[in-house]
Order: C-alpha cells, then structure tokens, then sequence
C-alpha cells in the first residue's frame, strides 16, 4: 500500500509480535529491562552544517547502508542519524502495546552486526514507531496512566536494545476502530512526557504529521521543547514543521531519494543552508550506491561530495 504523496508503504503487520509491557494500566509490575551498552563512537570526522537523518525501510533495506557514505573532504559521516522504520503501536482489544514485525526484530535481535557499527562511527540510530490500522495510536489514549505505560515500553525497547531514541510517526492508526476512542487533547501530551522522564538524554524526535503532532498543548503545557527534532513529513517539499523549537533543531525539507529529483534535493538543501535550519530528513536509503544523487545535497549543505565505501 503506497503512502499517499509520500511514496512511503506500510510497515508489515507483525505475526508474533513482541510485547515489551503489555499492561496499559498504572500499578502492573513491570521487569526491568537489560541494558544494552551502545558501541563506544571512535573519534569522528567532523563537518560544518546541518546534521542529515536517512530512515530505512528495513524491511527490505539494511541498516548499514547509513554508514557507507562520507564526505569526500574531510571524511566525515554524510548521515547523523539513523532511523529503523518501523515498528508499530498495536492493540490488544484492551491497551496500547509495542510490536515488531519479523523485519524490525531481526534488526534488534542483531543489533550486534546491525546498529552498533553504525553507533561506532557515531550515528545516532533511533526507531520509529507508526500505526498499524488497529484502533491504537499516540493521540487516543485514554489516561494518563496509559500513556505512561506506553513511554515505559518504548524507553524498555530503547534500554534493552542500546538505541539513542524513539521517533512518532502519527500515521495509520485508523482512530475508531476495534472500538478504540477517537484523538484527544492531552494523550500525546501526557506521552511525550512520560517518555522524556523515562529516557532525558535520549533523541526524541517527530515526523510532523497526524492527530499527535497537531495535539502538543495541553492544559497550558507546551511539549514541543521536549523534542530533538521535526520533520517535514512530505517528501520533495518544504513545509516548516509547527512545533516549539529553535531552527536549528527543524527539517522543513524532505527529500525521498529514490524520487525526489537531484535537482530538487539540491535546491531544498539550499533553502535549508539558506533559511538557518539544522537539520535535512531524508527517507528510503537502500544498498545501491547513489553517491552521485546524495553529492546533490551534501555539496550544498556541506560544501564536499560524496563518497561510498561498499
């Protein structure tokens, strides 16, 4: 199923899927997770510029393709972070709970050979979270003690897996469904919170997109700050995401580098390097060397091309 004007598909429903905390509600004992040591970062080229995100669809891309490419000057990493895409928030009949497809799971069975290198180079590598047309999703919860259940399974997987974060991706919920309520003004609110408590040095970050992201005020909270980063959800396209944060923690540039024209990329990096923003999104990085397409953008934001290393 192809994702509407952003050529992004559905991740697999998952058969078997894990649940990290099952109970949605306060006062269910929860074990505590193993912690898992992220790669210690060698000492890394440095570059001058806005930091690049490549989400990777895993379920047919690996993760190390991230780490293939620097820039031919200087040798710094093209990409910052890294984004598993995607797991999914699921439903029980009852609560909220975290799933993986066989696809995402092989990636955090493996993180061993399959995000520890990339964190060794010093990539960030969060995971995404996106509905899965089940009723469920970050904007319905029904209470506070809900939503905190929900940010304690997502800080466990972040834990049990070495991550660096969690990123929201407010699509495909299907609000209403299998009984499940509709959006609300405080669910997303109540989670964020939630999260940032559980995890405070951690990336949270946010494709700007659905019921959550139009829903960051509460009883006069504001959430906002409480990100890394946003993105602009729609590929070849430059749309400011409307959230509390400074410049240089924004992308309101998307690019899609399996569609979106060099020549856009080129002229929406410009914009970014031009505008004073910080950070470049870009969506469906795969094995095939494109070092010429990624020079497009990389000459602009970094004043270097890009080279691949296989």
């Amino acid at each position: 199923m192809m994702r509407g004007p952003r050529s992004r598909w559905k991740a697999l429903i998952a058969t078997g899927a894990l649940t990290l905390a099952f109970a949605g509600t306060a006062g269910v004992a929860q074990a505590t997770p193993a912690k898992a040591t992220p790669a210690k970062a060698k000492p890394a080229a440095t570059k001058s510029g806005p930091i690049s995100v490549a989400y990777v669809e895993v379920n047919n891309n690996s993760m190390l393709n991230v780490g293939k490419y620097k820039l031919a000057t200087g040798g710094a990493n093209v990409f910052d972070i890294a984004v598993i895409f995607a797991a999914n928030i699921d439903y029980d009949g009852s609560n909220a709970y975290l799933s993986f497809n066989p696809q995402v799971q092989s990636v955090l069975d493996n993180v061993a050979t399959q995000v520890r290198p990339l964190q060794a180079k010093g990539i960030k590598v969060e995971l995404s979270i996106l509905g899965n047309h089940q009723g469920a999703g970050f904007a319905n919860f029904p209470s506070q003690a809900a939503a905190a259940a929900f940010a304690k399974q997502l800080s466990d997987a972040v834990t049990k897996y070495g991550l660096d974060g969690i990123d929201f991706d407010d699509e495909y919920a299907d609000y209403g469904v299998n009984g499940t309520p509709q959006p609300n003004a405080s669910s997303f609110v109540y989670l964020i919170q939630a999260l940032r408590k559980d995890m405070p040095s951690k990336l949270i970050t946010m494709y700007d997109i659905g019921p959550a992201a139009d829903s960051l005020t509460y009883n006069g909270t504001d959430v906002g700050p409480l990100f890394n980063y946003a993105w602009n959800p729609y590929y070849d396209s430059w749309i400011v995401p409307d959230i509390s944060l400074p410049k240089s923690h924004l992308s309101p540039a998307a690019i899609d580098v399996t569609s979106t024209p060099s020549s856009d990329a080129a002229s929406l990096a410009q914009q970014t390097v031009s505008g004073g923003y910080g950070v470049f999104m870009t969506y469906n990085l795969g094995a095939p060397d494109i070092h010429t397409y990624i020079s497009s953008f990389t000459k602009v934001l970094y004043g270097s091309k890009a080279v691949y290393s296989g």
